[in-house]
């Protein structure tokens, strides 16, 4: 089956890809070939591109260049099992170096060698087009492009190529763009995954949001705060917007309830939307993770919220007046100070239950004003960049 005449160094490469999966996932893969050889009716030698992209939701420029990578760029729409047990033998088995290798070359969708910015928009464009389909959702194009341009404004772009004005994305630069946006990689690590028919990105879609406290609605209360997610047993999203126009915030996984010392468990994280995308999540380096302390008389009791760091120097604090708070570097996620500087003042505290998908029939509450209902691409920012798979 496939490509008899392929030349020795294929059939090295595939005899090595082979040993990466075991009998039953080599028949597995076989069944498949056969099967989208059959659709590309080529008499069981080869799966087309058309066919191919069609089975795995691979659209656009991205599809094409997943195609032309997985026929080794030959030019001839034939797509035989070597190429297929190859190519997902380097882009699900290889090494960490290897997917990365592989996942760098999928984003020069021109293949001219120079990873730009235009390269880069074109597959961003593709990923929210194929998300947010799967998802049922229409995205308004501002929200788009809002999206596309907050990942891009993530990337640096350093190397010099002979003959371009324009500087491009080295495979350094690809990796620390992959630490700001992790959900870019793995998006792009699972588009040979066999489709899910109830699938996006993830299992387990946490998609309803719930609005638990507005600063505008119910005022800058502690109180008022914790009386409102008190009912709340669901993972909740805390999104402060302060002075200096950043927005930044934690998730958390326990519920708000009053404690003397930290608690939490390693679900939680830290994030910040504005001005750049970014998820902070534990590194295990100490259990400091969620805090919450209610009418306590001590200094080494701060009455507020926060997550990580160690006492009055937390991650991110808000203190019980709900008018100040501080944020600063920590090794409990491994976060930097989310904000201009480590002292904030909130302009909008939001918190948001996040709901599993079909626990309530009720739709979600946007209410008019919040940050989430007027910039409504960070709510899809924050589905994009994690929150989705948290509780997975």
């Amino acid at each position: 089956m496939g490509n008899s005449q392929s030349p020795p160094a294929a059939n090295h490469r595939f005899t090595s890809a082979s040993r990466a999966f075991t009998p039953k996932e080599l028949e597995d893969l076989k069944s498949l070939f056969t099967s989208l050889a059959a659709q590309s009716q080529s008499n069981g030698q080869y799966i087309s591109s058309s066919v191919f992209q069609a089975y795995f939701g691979l659209k656009g420029p991205l599809g094409g260049r997943m195609f032309d990578l997985a026929t080794q760029g030959r030019k001839d729409d034939k797509l035989t099992f070597e190429d297929l047990v190859i190519t997902k033998g380097t882009y699900e088995k290889g090494t960490k170096d290897e997917i990365e290798e592989f996942i760098y070359q999928l984003l020069d969708v021109t293949n001219d060698e120079n990873l730009t910015r235009s390269d880069l928009d074109s597959v961003l464009v593709s990923m929210f087009d194929h998300i947010f389909h799967l998802k049922g959702s229409e995205l308004e194009s501002s929200s788009h492009c809002y999206m596309v341009n907050t990942f891009l404004n993530a990337a640096t772009f350093s190397k010099d190529h002979e003959g371009y004005n324009d500087k491009s994305m080295s495979f350094e630069d690809f990796k620390s763009w992959c630490t700001l946006v992790p959900s870019v990689k793995k998006f792009l690590a699972s588009l040979l995954v066999p489709p899910d028919p109830g699938g996006a990105i993830s299992q387990e879609e946490l998609e309803e949001w719930k609005l638990l406290y507005h600063s505008a609605l119910n005022g800058l209360s502690f109180n008022t705060f914790l009386g409102n997610v008190s009912n709340h047993d669901e993972p909740t999203v805390l999104i402060i917007k302060d002075r200096e126009g950043y927005i930044f915030g934690g998730y958390a996984s326990q519920p708000w309830e009053r404690h003397s010392n930290f608690y939490g468990d390693m679900k939680s994280f830290l994030f910040q939307l504005y001005p750049k995308a970014s998820i902070f999540r534990p590194t295990g380096a100490n259990n400091n993770l969620q805090w919450c302390a209610v009418n306590f008389g001590s200094e080494t009791i701060p009455n507020g919220i926060g997550f990580g760091g160690r006492i009055n120097h937390f991650g991110l604090f808000l203190s019980a007046g709900f008018d100040q708070g501080h944020t600063f570097s920590c090794t409990t996620f491994n976060s930097p100070c989310v904000s201009k500087t480590s002292q904030i003042y909130p302009e909008v505290i939001e918190c948001w239950g996040v709901v599993r998908k079909g626990m309530e029939k009720e739709k979600p509450d946007v209410a008019k004003g919040s940050v989430l209902e007027r910039f409504k691409e960070e709510r899809h920012m924050l589905n994009m960049v994690g929150i989705a798979n948290a509780s997975g």
